[in-house]
């Protein structure tokens, strides 16, 4: 049963920043609402309000909304019109398929002086001789009626044709009313017997009973023989029943015909409701069941497998075999088989910071994995110092010049009056001594120079 609470009008309030105590346009159709609640509380300045679609029986709680201009409340189980005499701004009312059958409760209307619009096609009331007539000779004030405007010519003929149309009316009325008694009594009693093979099926799926005796803590109840029959029966049944599937059940429970009752909605909407919840256990009951998944056959052959859908690093497990790779997230596996051998003791995983990418790095058996850095080796103090040395002789020496023997131009004297320059006169060589010649030396003239 759906209800309207804060937090579904807060939620149906986003227009308005999910504001409701100045909300002015409220929309909660479709929400399997069945009792109209708290709106008048919160919702004081509402100007439209949208129930189309629900299950409401009855009309109550919005009597305080002065300001309601638009109130549909189209698709629902309400039987009649009644607690709209508050609502003195209202101006359109949309009651299209409902099961009013009462329609001399429009006669409350007479009270909403600016009501102008108002739908009841597709209501029992509809279908009653003179309804046209009636509502338009008690509500003077309308303007529409299904849609269709109504005129003058129709109006004073209708209010000519009161007192006999009334009297119609009233009898028809009666006719419903004792047919939607009948009604309901037969809904009342199909709902009991329900009620009583659900609880039925209850207990014979509890422990202790074996279709004679119903062991319960305190005492032991024996069942009387016929009550013995009524549960073989029962039991027979439920076999039939149970040995058809849900698809021939949808479409038994779909052809049945039925009357269009409030009743019948809502014996629909249990039935969707349920077919809903076991739904939802037959997935819980598959999500529990799940098999593991195979990741490597009987026979020794590995799989490739891809399941998980989420990268999160504190989730990811690497294992690093020399004929496949496993990485485990959240349980989920991302498996796969290698080409070649390879070094589980000297692979790495790294992890990008910036794309979220797994790298995993595993050398294959054979190869030899070249580091772009090569390490330092220790030396020994003689062949560091050879070492040293050996950058020493490379070294180009350069020799230092004097520079006051370089003579550079005054700019400041360029444009002045030429003067006595100063000639560079060339050094003269200076002759290099020779060494003492040696007292035993011959010049043999013969002997030819060498080069």
């Amino acid at each position: 049963m759906g209800r309207i609470t804060e937090e579904l009008i807060r939620k149906n309030a986003e227009h308005n920043n999910c504001e409701i105590f100045s909300l002015e346009e409220l929309s909660l159709h479709q929400q399997e609402i069945e009792k109209l609640e708290n709106i008048d509380k919160w919702c004081r300045d509402l100007k439209i309000l949208y129930l189309q679609n629900n299950l409401i029986a009855k009309i109550e709680n919005i009597s305080r909304l002065k300001k309601l201009q638009y109130l549909n409340l189209a698709l629902n189980n309400i039987e009649k019109i009644e607690n709209l005499e508050g609502c003195e701004g209202l101006e359109k009312l949309d009651l299209t398929v409902n099961f009013v059958g009462e329609l001399s409760s429009i006669k409350i209307l007479q009270y909403n002086v600016h009501l102008k619009e108002i739908f009841l096609m597709g209501n029992p009331c509809a279908d009653f001789e003179g309804y046209r007539e009636f509502v338009i000779a008690t509500l003077q004030q309308l303007q529409w009626l299904d849609g269709k405007e109504i005129e003058r010519s129709e109006r004073i003929q209708a209010l000519q044709n009161y007192p006999e149309i009334r009297g119609k009316i009233k009898e028809q009325e009666k006719a419903y009313c004792l047919k939607r008694a009948k009604e309901k009594e037969e809904a009342q009693r199909k709902l009991q017997e329900d009620e009583e093979k659900e609880k039925q099926k209850e207990n014979r799926n509890k422990p202790g009973f074996n279709g004679r005796w119903y062991t319960d803590i305190n005492n032991t109840v024996p069942y009387s023989l016929e009550r013995k029959e009524n549960y073989q029966q029962l039991a027979k049944k439920e076999k039939e029943v149970n040995k058809k599937t849900q698809d021939e059940l949808d479409k038994e429970f779909w052809e049945k015909p039925t009357l269009f009752t409030p009743e019948s909605r809502l014996e629909t909407h249990r039935y969707l409701e349920k077919q809903r919840r076991d739904q939802e256990k037959s997935s819980e009951k598959k999500k529990h069941q799940k098999l593991p998944r195979t990741l490597i056959t009987a026979d020794g052959r590995v799989l490739n497998i891809n399941e998980p859908k989420f990268m999160d690093t504190s989730l990811i497990d690497v294992d690093v075999q020399p004929t496949y790779v496993r990485v485990m997230v959240k349980g989920k596996p991302f498996q796969i088989v290698l080409p070649a051998e390879v070094k589980p003791d000297s692979s790495c995983a790294k992890r990008s910071q910036t794309t979220g990418h797994l790298m995993i790095t595993m050398p294959k058996v054979g190869e030899v994995i070249l580091v772009n850095r090569k390490a330092n080796k220790p030396m020994k103090y003689p062949e560091r110092k050879k070492l040293q040395e050996n950058k020493r002789s490379n070294q180009i020496e350069k020799l230092e010049v004097d520079p006051s023997k370089y003579s550079f131009p005054d700019v400041t004297n360029i444009v002045q009056e030429k003067k006595n320059t100063l000639e560079r006169i060339p050094a003269k060589p200076q002759a290099i001594p020779c060494a003492e010649e040696d007292p035993d030396f011959e010049d043999n003239l013969e002997v030819p120079p060498l080069i």
